[in-house]
Formats: structure tokens, C-alpha cells, sequence
């Protein structure tokens, strides 16, 4: 029996995430907070653990202090079983120069594979939310004999400018025939004309294959070394691309409503949608499948606890995600999610919003179609998402969609 290939893992963590803005104003998109106690790159490292690969690299660049803080005091590996997660900042090893792209951030990392020498190597990316099991992708990539191999999801054709779409030949539909960036006049899929095939992001490469494309791109000046841009487009000419239809994916614990779930949470609203996902009954998206965990730090607090004020009143707490260490005291809360250790005062009204970590709501205060970010303070009677025109006097984001984004540690006065 051959042995089984070495795999690495590479998750690109980079992105500087712009229309996230304020919620990168201080950390890279993939340590943005996210479900409470989860941060956006737990969901990437946590599908490869899942998938039994234990030889991961994160590779970051901008703003990653916060980043590398939560890798290195949460994914703790056995050092025995030569097992490790680590965070591997920009290197500047090709010269006086930062990251132009990913797939130069994986040729000024080469020298991670040439240490590690495995045969194949999983590159994914570290900001979209999802469950998906990569040993059933590596076994796809291994069989079809393709030298690279892209995960596609299924979208909605009426989506595709807003994508990478994979077109695949019509005779062999897990073979690429072009790769197609935010197409304008996609074709649906032959077994779905309503929907088209969407790159994920997430690519399994044999490793001399991907070394010798890096490489070649990265001598290139037309290039914008990108991996969805160049490199996939590169194996695609070269007749050596393949594709993975995530509906092959089964993943242990997943249920029919959430099975191939799957977000781009770059905007503000994509971010925000994909909250109220988490909070109904039955979950768009479900955080409490045990048999494939969604892993992040543990905190060592005390339970969430929900109390009468000073005077009596009697808080509530509906269709919400509630996360440890917090108190709320006679505070209505509807239809949100809550982060750590958060204080909200007596007659005090949360609804449809987004917390973080430690932010104080004061007596009296409203919040409704938010999202308030670490330490924010909202002192006795404030509101947020209130008054719009307010919002947006005292400098605070507010979407075309009317979600009110208050920046890190702010105060908000009455």
C-alpha cells in the first residue's frame, strides 16, 4: 500500500479587508471578531484540523499583531506528533518589499515547502465562514490527476459578477475550461441552469506544480500575482486544472439547511448577514455541530447572566446569542449577538446587532441594526442606529442598508 502524500496547509491571512472598515482599522480581516467568541480565521484552521492536516502556516502582513496573538495563545499543537500551527509574518526574503499579491506571498514563502518538503499543499484563505471536510477534496484532486485543483460552490447565476466562476467542459464537468473573474454573461451549470460554479478561494496543488507556477508568475511584470487571478488561470491553459463541486462534500453533523453554507464576509453587510444566520431556531449556519467543531480560544470567564435591574425590571432575551462573562440587567435583547463580558444597563434595548468583546451599554441606552466593536461605551440614555443623521454627524459608518458601525473603544455620549 503507498504511503499516504505529506500534505502542508497554507492559509493566506494577509487581507488588509478595506470595506470592512472600521472593523480593520486596527487588525487584519481574518482576526475580526465574529459569532461572539469566534474570530473570522478560526473557521479556516478549524475545517483543516478537522480534516486531519496538522501541519498548517498562516501567512500575515497587515495590522497582524492581534492575529498572531490569538494563533499563537489558541492553536496549540503537539510538538511530539510534529503538529503545529504557525503564524509566519511577511518575510521580505526576494528583496525591500511587502506582499504584491497572493501568490507572491506564497513565492516569498517558499521556503516554508522547501523545509517541510510535502507532496501536496492545501492553499485556502482566512475570511469566509463555513464548514467543508478537505480530505474529500484531497482524495478528488489525487484521483482526477490534476496538478491543481479549485473548490466551486454553487451560486446563483443572477451572483456571478460577483465571483470568480468556474466554467467547466462540458464533456468532462471536473475539468476547467476558463476561469471567468466576476463574469457579466455567465452560462449555468448544465445539471443547474440557474446557478453557476463560484471559486471558494480554497485550491489543492501538488507542490513541485504550484513551486513552478509561483515561480513563473513572480517573473512576470504584467502579473498581479494572484492566485485566483494568475496562477489558477495559468493551470487552466496548461490543460492541468480540475475543479471540486462542493455538493461532493459531506461533512459529519451538517444537517440539509446549513450543509453548504458557505460566505464571503468582506462588506459590512455580508459581515452582518451572516450573524443573523447564526440566530434562528434552526440555524442558516450551526455553531453547535459537535461533530465538526468550529474551534477558538477558551476564555477563561464566567457563565453569561441575565438579572433584574436596580428597580425591578425584568430584561428578556430572544432569538440571541449571548457569549460568557456577560450581564445583562433588565436589558431587552432581540434578534443579536453578543460578545464577551458585555454590560448592559437597566431598560437598555439591544436589537438586531452585532457586539464585541467588553462593550458597556449604559442605562437607558438603545442599540438597534449595529455593530459595536470592542470597548465601545454607550453612556446612560445613547443611542446607536437610531437616528441616522445623528450617526453620521458623530462620524460613525452607516451602509446604504442603514447598519450603524461604531468603531473601537468609542464612547457615545447621550
Amino acid at each position: 500500500m503507498p504511503a499516504a502524500p505529506k500534505v502542508l496547509g497554507i492559509v493566506l491571512a494577509g487581507g488588509e479587508g478595506k470595506r470592512l472598515m472600521p472593523l480593520t482599522a486596527d487588525r487584519a480581516k481574518p482576526a475580526v471578531p465574529f459569532g461572539g467568541q469566534y474570530r473570522l480565521i478560526d473557521f479556516a484552521i478549524s475545517n483543516l484540523i478537522n480534516s486531519g492536516l496538522r501541519q498548517i502556516v498562516v501567512l500575515t502582513q497587515y495590522k497582524s499583531h492581534s492575529l498572531d496573538r490569538h494563533i499563537s495563545q489558541t492553536w496549540r499543537m503537539s510538538a511530539l506528533l510534529n503538529s503545529y500551527v504557525a503564524s509566519v509574518p511577511a518575510q521580505q526574503r526576494l528583496g525591500k518589499r511587502w506582499f504584491s499579491g497572493s501568490a507572491d506571498a506564497i513565492l516569498q514563502s517558499l521556503n516554508l515547502i522547501n523545509d517541510e518538503k510535502p507532496d501536496i499543499v492545501i492553499v485556502i484563505g482566512a475570511d469566509h465562514v463555513y464548514r467543508m471536510d478537505f480530505r474529500q477534496m484531497l482524495e478528488a484532486h489525487i484521483e482526477s490527476g490534476a496538478r491543481a485543483t479549485v473548490a466551486g460552490i454553487r451560486q446563483p447565476i443572477a451572483m456571478a459578477n460577483q465571483f470568480g466562476v468556474i466554467d467547466v467542459e462540458p464533456e468532462s464537468p471536473e475539468r476547467i475550461r476558463e476561469f471567468l473573474e466576476k463574469p457579466t454573461d455567465a452560462t449555468g451549470l448544465a445539471d443547474s441552469p440557474g446557478e453557476v460554479l463560484a471559486s471558494m478561494g480554497n485550491y489543492i496543488f501538488d507542490a513541485d506544480a504550484l513551486i513552478e507556477a509561483v515561480r513563473g508568475d513572480g517573473e512576470s511584470t504584467t502579473s498581479a500575482h494572484d492566485m485566483g487571478g494568475d496562477i489558477i488561470p495559468y493551470f487552466v491553459e496548461r490543460g492541468e486544472a480540475g475543479v471540486y463541486d462542493m455538493v461532493r462534500n459531506e461533512v459529519p453533523g451538517s444537517t440539509p439547511r446549513d450543509r453548504w453554507y458557505w460566505r464571503d464576509v468582506g462588506t459590512i453587510d455580508s459581515f452582518f448577514d451572516a450573524h443573523k444566520d447564526l440566530i434562528a431556531t434552526l440555524p442558516i449556519f450551526n455553531l453547535y455541530n459537535s461533530d465538526w467543531p468550529i474551534y477558538s480560544q477558551s476564555v477563561n470567564s464566567p457563565p453569561a447572566k441575565f438579572v433584574r435591574d436596580g428597580v425591578g425590571r425584568i430584561g428578556n432575551a430572544i432569538d440571541s446569542i449571548v457569549s460568557l462573562g456577560s450581564v445583562l440587567s433588565g436589558t431587552h435583547l432581540e434578534r443579536s449577538v453578543v460578545g464577551p463580558w458585555t454590560l448592559a444597563a437597566g431598560g437598555s434595548t439591544i436589537t438586531d446587532s452585532v457586539l464585541f468583546d467588553r462593550v458597556q451599554v449604559g442605562a437607558g441606552a438603545r442599540v438597534h441594526h449595529a455593530i459595536l466593536d470592542k470597548d465601545v461605551v454607550l453612556e446612560e440614555g445613547a443611542t446607536v442606529g437610531v437616528d441616522r443623521e445623528k450617526d453620521l454627524a458623530r462620524g460613525f459608518t452607516v451602509t446604504e442598508s442603514g447598519i450603524t458601525v461604531v468603531g473601537k473603544g468609542i464612547l457615545v455620549p447621550r
